[in-house]
């Protein structure tokens, strides 16, 4: 007997997705690169500890590939093509441009979807606060300097707006 797969409705980037036949076990970051074509959250390390595939999920940062993807249905999930574009980006993204806060840009999605998720609740985070933040997003590049760099600029910029 064939058991019928419920329809899972997503909000990404602003949209609606009626999705089918999503199985149980998928995750979020499977159904995001692979269903909806999105690759800014990257899959690392698959236990959400490398950080790079954050995605903001109701506006909080989240490890995508470790969430079922029937676990969000019905809520808003942002990922890195939703938080800005080139021609309007979002000031973290555009003072990792700035700054020049890639080397191999791997990490650049998940560095810069916490930085927003941190920068959204507190835009004057302290050093200390932005470092702690940021400390379970791992970058084997060692560009941690420019990252840093990157997210004080964005504070500024986010506080220049507030």
């Amino acid at each position: 007997m064939k058991t019928e797969l419920p329809l899972l409705n997503l909000e990404v980037n602003g949209r609606a997705h009626a999705l089918e036949g999503v199985p149980r076990a998928a995750t979020l970051l499977h159904l995001l690169r692979n269903d909806l074509g999105l690759n800014g959250p990257k899959y690392g390390c698959g236990l959400g500890q490398c950080g790079a595939c954050t995605v903001h999920v109701d506006g909080v940062a989240a490890r995508a590939c470790v969430i079922p993807a029937h676990g969000v249905a019905d809520r808003s999930i942002t990922t890195l093509e939703g938080l800005g574009t080139k021609d309007d980006w979002h000031p973290v993204q555009a003072a990792f441009e700035e700054a020049q806060a890639a080397q191999c840009g791997y990490c650049l999605n998940g560095m810069v979807m916490q930085a927003a998720a941190l920068l959204t609740r507190d835009p004057n985070a302290s050093e200390a606060r932005i470092r702690g933040e940021l400390s379970g997003n791992l970058c084997r590049c060692g560009t941690h300097v420019e990252i840093l760099d990157a997210v004080r600029r964005a504070a500024l910029r986010m506080q220049q707006q507030a």
